[in-house]
């Protein structure tokens, strides 16, 4: 049988928890289960606030705005991403400076941030890719030295942690990704961590179309009306039914991920120490969340030949990103500071093998035989 790249999440409690949430009559949002993962969130992670949304993109999106993020602006960031790190903050009318990453993590190089930094910097943006984090002490101490505000894509790191804090907690804002392809879903959606509570009145009202319905809906104000700009952020009931199924028993899913983590880690170490692929790295201060299994090819063509061999024999594989300073919108939008040394060169090695709950270990393995059988030839 073939073995797909993914296959969203169903858990077993999610149809129950829809059918109550229809049986209640309140279906939109900010309803009984949007609270109940809220809280759940806000447990997780020890922040002030976690605001379910329509998405990640929303989430950051809501970030920039909180952030005050306006024309002129500039950002920093990493060009290795997902095109909504930088999308939130250029509809504000700010510009992405992409700096180059690590290429043992593929995070953002923090030593390389001083040095983007200019009178126009307003924020400093960090991607956990993989749900490894990036150095957040020496992020952090940086922004505090500039008065630069910290939003972190934490889109591929719910369960993850630096030095044992939860990856989204360190910055002014973190945004967490609900979508089918993440460790837990709601098929579209995401959430906001707001760190300070002073900052969640108002992140309530950008939420609520620039509204204060929320604490109309709490008998906070006698009637609602519109206070600030903003959007409709916010999920529907059935969508926030089916992730609390899933929250409820993330350790257990986070688990079932590591433990396939760990065995395509130790199935792939001969190729790895004969120098034909690299293997992922996690830094002693990080606890993955195994959101991702990746090898490292030689090149791009190696790599394009091996996604060949493992579709032929029905093993789906994936590669990203393009860096975003190398598409058309980020060179309209955007400049990258510095040399890319590694970011352009890493991204074309990378490849993502199948990740899911459910991917049995017998699959697993045959996905690293694969692999084995692919260089078998060069040996």
């Amino acid at each position: 049988m073939p073995i797909p790249f993914n296959i969203p999440l169903v858990i077993g409690d999610e149809i129950s928890y829809i059918t109550e949430a229809l049986s209640s009559h309140i279906i939109c949002g900010d309803g009984r289960f949007t609270e109940l993962c809220s809280k759940e969130l806000e447990n997780l992670t020890s922040v002030s606030r976690a605001l379910l949304t329509t998405s990640c993109t929303h989430a950051t999106e809501m970030a920039a705005i909180l952030s005050n993020i306006d024309k002129g602006d500039e950002v920093i960031m990493p060009s290795y991403t997902f095109v909504s790190t930088a999308n939130a903050f250029v509809i504000r009318g700010a510009t992405p400076v992409f700096i180059d990453i690590h290429p043992n993590t593929m995070n953002i190089n923090e030593n390389l941030i001083e040095d983007a930094i200019t009178p126009r910097t307003k924020a400093i943006t960090v991607v956990h890719y993989a749900g490894v984090s990036c150095e957040m002490e020496s992020i952090m101490d940086i922004a505090n030295r500039h008065n630069l505000m910290v939003i972190e894509d934490a889109a591929q790191a719910i369960g993850s942690t630096y030095n044992g804090k939860a990856c989204g907690s360190f910055g002014d804002y973190g945004c967490y990704s609900f979508h089918e392809t993440k460790n837990i879903t709601m098929g579209e959606g995401g959430a906001l961590l707001i760190r300070d509570r002073s900052n969640a009145e108002r992140a309530e009202i950008i939420r609520e179309k620039g509204t204060n319905r929320a604490q109309f809906h709490r008998g906070e104000v006698n009637k609602y009306t519109w206070l600030d700009i903003g959007s409709s952020y916010l999920p529907s009931e059935l969508n926030t039914a089916y992730l609390y199924a899933q929250l409820l028993r993330l350790d257990e899913i986070t688990n079932y991920r590591l433990h396939l983590w760990d065995l395509y880690h130790q199935s792939l170490t001969d190729l790895a120490s004969e120098g034909f692929i690299e293997l992922p790295f996690v830094p002693d201060k990080c606890k993955h969340n195994g959101h991702i299994y990746y090898i490292k090819c030689k090149d791009i063509n190696e790599r394009q030949n091996l996604i060949n061999h493992l579709n032929s024999i029905g093993v789906n594989s994936v590669f990203h990103y393009i860096p975003l300073h190398s598409s058309p919108a980020g060179s309209k939008f955007g400049r990258f500071h510095g040399n890319d040394v590694y970011t352009t060169r890493e991204s074309e090695r990378i490849l993502r093998l199948p990740m899911y709950y459910g991917l049995s270990d017998e699959d697993c393995l045959k996905v690293c035989e694969a692999i084995e059988d692919f260089y078998s030839s060069s040996k």
